[in-house]
């Protein structure tokens, strides 16, 4: 009975976005889009497109979505936003981080990239645009695999602070106390395998055509870029996502190395009370805040 009550409200929203979305204007991206969509496809293999296209998806969103973080350090009126101000970012740090994601991206990543086109064909994915999901269908399936990797993340996460194999695997990530965007991914290469199984669970899940790989890719890389960038920017648009961590409850674990274990959301540290000193240190926060006004 709880089932189909599920099933009748998700097809109740499914519809009432169906509707909503007739009456909006039409994308002028569209038709550029699909015109660029079907060359890439009269001219590339879908090896090609799925191996070489993912890892260029992948390289471009990453580094694109480093540069607001980087440009800041550089802007004065931003430092009031950087969460750890006694501890700028410096050089030496970025260019260490730099070359381990070099190593990381092509060493660790790109092979298991080279297993996507394997995945489409034995899943039969299409790649054709007539069968592209509808955008509100694709914002979903995102939201999906996020959750699911959410969870993934947390209690994957949480072990590897486990006192016994912290030091000879995640210690890694916790080098820069400070975090800066570009060391969202700067980890041992055996952590970028554990933790990386979490997103591509959505994938096996949800995936019905390969722009959700590309669309989960730039998702997931535009939270983890966020919540590492170390400023907690205002009318930052994420924030407008229910249960959003955001950079300061991730900064928080790395200021600390304990809490707030989970990569997107709050509730699994909810749940298990692994975020209450945090919880005690915003209440602290807010009270020196009051006292200084006064």
């Amino acid at each position: 009975m709880a089932m189909n009550d599920s099933v009748d409200i998700l097809n109740s929203a499914y519809l009432a976005v169906e509707y909503i979305d007739s009456f909006l204007p039409d994308n002028p991206l569209q038709q550029p889009f699909k015109n660029a969509w079907n060359y890439m496809l009269d001219n590339y293999t879908k090896f090609q497109i799925a191996t070489w296209g993912s890892l260029i998806v992948h390289e471009v969103s990453y580094f694109l979505l480093c540069v607001p973080g980087f440009v800041f350090q550089f802007i004065p009126y931003m430092q009031k936003y950087k969460i750890q101000q006694d501890k700028p970012e410096t050089w030496e740090k970025q260019w260490k981080c730099f070359k381990t994601l070099l190593f990381n991206h092509f060493f660790i990543q790109l092979p298991l990239i080279c297993g996507t086109y394997y995945f489409t064909e034995y899943f039969n994915i299409p790649y054709e645009w007539e069968e592209m999901p509808r955008w509100y269908v694709l914002v979903a399936q995102c939201f999906g695999c996020a959750v699911i990797e959410d969870a993934w993340h947390y209690f994957l996460h949480r072990l590897l602070h486990h006192k016994r194999i912290y030091k000879y695997i995640h210690k890694v990530h916790h080098e820069f106390v400070s975090p800066f965007g570009m060391q969202a991914e700067y980890a041992h290469p055996l952590e970028t395998l554990i933790l990386g199984t979490g997103f591509f669970i959505g994938i096996v899940v949800f995936c019905n055509h390969v722009i959700l790989l590309w669309a989960w890719v730039i998702c997931r890389l535009m939270e983890t870029i966020d919540v590492h960038s170390g400023y907690d920017v205002p009318l930052n648009p994420l924030h407008l996502v229910p249960f959003y961590a955001g950079a300061r409850f991730h900064d928080f674990h790395h200021m600390n190395f304990i809490g707030n274990y989970a990569s997107t959301f709050t509730w699994w540290d909810r749940i298990f009370g692994t975020d209450s000193q945090f919880i005690a240190y915003k209440e602290k926060e807010k009270k020196q805040q009051l006292i200084m006004k006064k």
